[in-house]
């Protein structure tokens, strides 16, 4: 088991967690544009994988694609800054959250670079009456790290930056 109270292990722990993401999410994006690719329905009248092209933003909202991938680069600096800046007092959960966002976001980014648009493919649904705006892992993982870092620093705020897992319970 890796020890994360070195930096050696904590950078360990950013890398695996980034690279997972990225190599999880561009296998299953090449898969869905290769030709063999067809739509699933996995869960009957909620979730189906089908390819979809996302040329716009968030929810595939039209914006500007130069502006999208600054906003992408921009968000990519701050968490590095945010990474390099409070890296002695990441815990596990934040180092894995900000690994996640940052495989997401790389993830993304390559197929915004590469084709102008980004490759989603999982659909949620309720039969006719409620469709989500397809996504991918990358998204994904994006909102799993977002969440996950949030409620790591609110609870960490809710304690006053004093909150230990490892306290005694007193008798």
């Amino acid at each position: 088991m890796v020890s994360l109270t070195g930096d050696r292990g904590k950078i360990g722990l950013f890398l695996v967690c980034a690279a997972l993401v990225l190599i999880l999410d561009q296998l299953s994006k090449l898969w869905f544009r290769s030709p063999d690719a067809r739509p699933m329905e996995l869960l009957p009248g909620f979730l189906d994988l089908a390819y979809h092209e996302n040329r716009g933003a968030v929810f595939g909202l039209p914006i500007n694609q130069s502006f999208l991938i600054a906003i992408i680069v921009a968000v990519l600096l701050i968490i590095v800054f945010l990474f390099l800046r409070y890296f002695r007092l990441s815990t596990a959960l934040r180092i894995a959250a900000i690994g996640l966002v940052f495989g997401g976001a790389i993830g993304n980014l390559i197929d915004r670079l590469r084709f102008a648009f980004v490759v989603d493919f999982i659909v949620i649904h309720l039969k006719d009456f409620f469709h989500w705006p397809a996504f991918n892992f990358a998204d994904a993982a994006i909102v799993v790290g977002t969440f996950a870092l949030a409620c790591s620093l609110i609870r960490l705020e809710l304690c006053g930056g004093g909150c230990d897992s490892r306290r005694r319970v007193r008798d």
